[in-house]
C-alpha cells in the first residue's frame, strides 16, 4: 500500500498534531483517509461528524490525545490501532493510531451498527482497519530506523512522510 502522511493543520494545536493518511490512488485530489470519512457520513451522521471533528480540534489545541478519549486494541493487540471512544448512543467508529498524547494518525471508518460485536462482521470497518494497521506498521518501522522522529516538544513527527515502495 502506497500512501503519505499529512498534518491536519485546522485541527492541530500546541496540545497535539493531527495528521491523516492520503492513499496513492487519492493523491491528485489530495483527500485523505479522514476527508472520506467526512464525505461518506456527513448526510446521515451530520451531527456525530460534527461532534468528531468538535473532538478532534479539542485534543490538537486544548487536552492532547488522552487514554479516555480512545478505544484501545481495535483489531488485535499490538497494532496500534484504536477508535476515538465510541458513545453508546453514537453509531460512527473512527479509527486512529495513537503515539503518546501529542501525536494523532485519523483514518477513516464508518457506521458500526449496535447489532454486530466486532468490527470483522462489516466489511468496510474491516477494510478501513486493516488500512490503519497497515500505516501503524510502516511509521513504526520508519521510526525504528530512524527516517521518523518526534520533534522536541513531543506533537509533531519530523522525517519522510512518503510511504511509497522504494525501488
Amino acid at each position: 500500500m502506497n500512501f503519505r502522511i499529512v498534518k491536519l493543520s485546522e485541527l492541530s494545536g500546541s496540545f497535539a498534531s493531527i495528521y491523516s493518511v492520503i492513499l496513492e490512488e487519492d493523491e491528485a485530489s489530495i483527500t485523505t483517509l479522514f476527508d472520506h470519512f467526512l464525505d461518506e457520513n456527513k448526510e446521515t451522521f451530520h451531527d456525530e461528524v460534527k461532534d468528531i471533528a468538535r473532538r478532534l480540534k479539542a485534543i490538537g489545541q486544548k487536552t492532547g490525545a488522552r487514554d479516555i478519549y480512545f478505544k484501545e486494541w481495535e483489531g488485535k493487540p499490538g497494532d496500534g490501532v484504536c477508535a476515538l471512544f465510541d458513545d453508546p448512543d453514537k453509531k460512527l467508529r473512527l479509527y486512529c493510531i495513537r503515539f503518546g498524547t501529542g501525536v494523532l494518525v485519523v483514518g477513516g471508518g464508518g457506521h458500526k451498527p449496535k447489532t454486530i460485536r466486532a468490527l470483522q462482521e462489516d466489511d468496510k470497518l474491516t477494510q478501513e482497519n486493516d488500512y490503519m494497521k497497515i500505516v501503524s506498521h510502516q511509521i513504526a518501522q520508519r521510526i525504528k530506523e530512524r527516517e521518523l522522529k518526534f520533534s522536541d516538544n513531543e506533537i509533531d513527527l519530523e522525517g519522510d512522510f512518503n510511504f511509497y515502495d522504494r525501488e
